[in-house]
């Protein structure tokens, strides 16, 4: 026999009340629990509340101006937001599980406030251009915050480039000694890996820039919705063209974890060199005892913990990148619930980032130099022989001949036990007439090798002071750019 048809009266007595879903009219049936709980976003999105409850509030008036809702509807609406958000604020609010996500929840909300009235706020929007909406208020809001952060932390290593103008480390490569160079050169360095990290910051900005309310769940809205004026309240530059591109893609989040997986990378690399020059067999520096951990075994221990979690926490947050490009590599057009998975790698990856760009500036800044360790590493190496290399060809001996020249040279200084502050004019001119020279000699030291380099961007003082000097401009430039930027919302 066929199942009897219920009526209409029956279909809607089927589920309390409390159990409804906004999505609920056509299911017979209650969520599973266990389902309904491995559906929720809420304890994790409750995180976009106040951001939520911005875009309800600017979707709310724009409605009352373009006749959709009443005026009185509307701002009893209004009124109603705002008691919801100092509930948020003062951590207040009655989370409910059982609906779903921060956005039912603030409707759900809303509703016990001031009656049926809060279900006309859902008018002319889906929660798929509701959640667009707040996940690019909450990136615009995190990248302006990481560039305030990233500003203080540049400025620390301008202030100490400054202060160590005169200091001499040895620079490498393939972790070997390699040549000369002035601390300061080492530190700007960074800085202008960081003045790219920010600038690409600022580009994500752009992109984070467009307002997606009026996309509807995919095609746009049958309501006369005024989204340039929304726009303009939440001080967005522009609109998405496309609906369906409005609520389908997340890759201004994507963007995001992507600079922040860069500027990661610079500061592993900064906190690396920090571990290497700390340690006994450098001991180029010492870390403050407050950025710093003992053994609960060794009691002689001072153990660089920050740099090194900062190294480890590099590889999470290359993995949140890595796990939202894989979310989306093969999504549909348009919403996916796929796309939920967007927040926790983005609120993760934010939470860590700005967690170390908090610490470092005053780590870089208590940091002690050991002075005469550094003297001794630059004056008990061979990194200035290039020098004689490049003096040989500069008299006119081809590069390769004179770079073979020098090689048998530290061939012989090695054999003999000799540094090359120990050698003699009558032994450097053994390897070729043109060495014969005191001036030979000079080139050997580590100061008149430093000050040879004078190319631009090179690590002679003078190159280094105005380097300086385009740093501080470089850093103005982009302070006017962040101004400007976050400032704008015009369309």
């Amino acid at each position: 026999m066929s199942k009897r048809k219920k009526s209409a009266g029956e279909v809607k007595k089927r589920l309390p009340v409390a159990q409804e879903k906004p999505w609920g009219g056509r299911f017979d049936a209650a969520l599973d629990k266990k389902a309904e709980s491995f559906l929720a976003s809420l304890p994790f999105d409750q995180r976009l509340a106040q951001e939520d409850i911005q875009g309800s509030m600017a979707h709310c008036r724009m409605l009352i101006k373009t006749g959709v809702l009443p005026p009185q509807d509307g701002e009893l609406i209004l009124r109603g937001l705002a008691e919801i958000s100092s509930e948020l604020a003062a951590g207040s609010f009655p989370f409910d599980l059982s609906f779903e996500d921060i956005h039912m929840n603030v409707e759900r909300r809303l509703v016990e406030k001031i009656g049926p009235v809060g279900g006309k706020l859902h008018t002319g929007r889906s929660r798929n251009d509701q959640v667009a909406l707040d996940m690019h208020l909450y990136v615009k809001k995190e990248i302006k915050q990481i560039d305030g952060l990233l500003t203080a932390l540049q400025a620390v290593l301008l202030e100490l480039a400054k202060k160590y103008l005169g200091i001499i480390i040895p620079g490498y490569t393939h972790l070997q000694r390699a040549q000369p160079v002035l601390f300061s050169h080492h530190l700007l360095a960074y800085f202008w890996m960081l003045q790219r990290d920010r600038e690409r910051f600022l580009d994500a900005y752009a992109r984070a820039d467009l307002m997606p309310l009026g996309a509807g769940a995919l095609s746009g809205s049958g309501f006369p919705l005024d989204q340039e004026e929304i726009a303009r309240e939440l001080h967005f530059a522009a609109l998405y063209e496309n609906s369906m591109d409005a609520v389908s893609d997340r890759d201004f989040v994507i963007e995001f974890l992507g600079c922040a997986a860069m500027l990661a990378m610079h500061l592993s690399r900064l906190s690396e060199e920090l571990i290497l020059w700390s340690s006994q067999e450098f001991s180029f520096i010492e870390l403050d005892d407050a950025f710093t951990t003992g053994s609960s075994m060794m009691p002689q221990k001072k153990n660089p913990d920050i740099p090194e979690l900062v190294r480890g926490k590099t590889g999470r947050i290359y993995g949140n990148l890595l796990a939202l490009l894989t979310v989306f590599k093969g999504l549909p057009l348009a919403y996916n619930k796929d796309m939920q998975e967007d927040k926790e790698p983005l609120f993760d990856t934010s939470d860590t980032i700005k967690s170390i760009l908090e610490l470092f500036p005053g780590l870089l800044w208590s940091i002690k130099l050991n002075k005469e360790k550094l003297k001794q590493a630059v004056r008990d190496d061979f990194s200035t022989v290039t020098e004689l290399a490049d003096f040989l060809a500069g008299k006119g001996i081809p590069f390769r001949e004179a770079h073979g020249i020098v090689g048998r040279l530290v061939r012989f200084a090695l054999d003999a036990g000799k540094l090359p502050a120990d050698l003699t004019r009558s032994e450097l001119a053994a390897f070729h007439p043109l060495l014969d020279s005191d001036l030979t000699l000079e080139l050997l030291k580590p100061q008149r090798a430093v000050e040879s380099h004078q190319s631009r961007g090179g690590t002679a003082p003078q190159a280094v002071k105005e380097q300086l000097s385009r740093a501080r401009r470089a850093m103005r430039r982009n302070d006017v750019r962040a101004k400007k930027l976050f400032h704008s919302g015009t369309l």
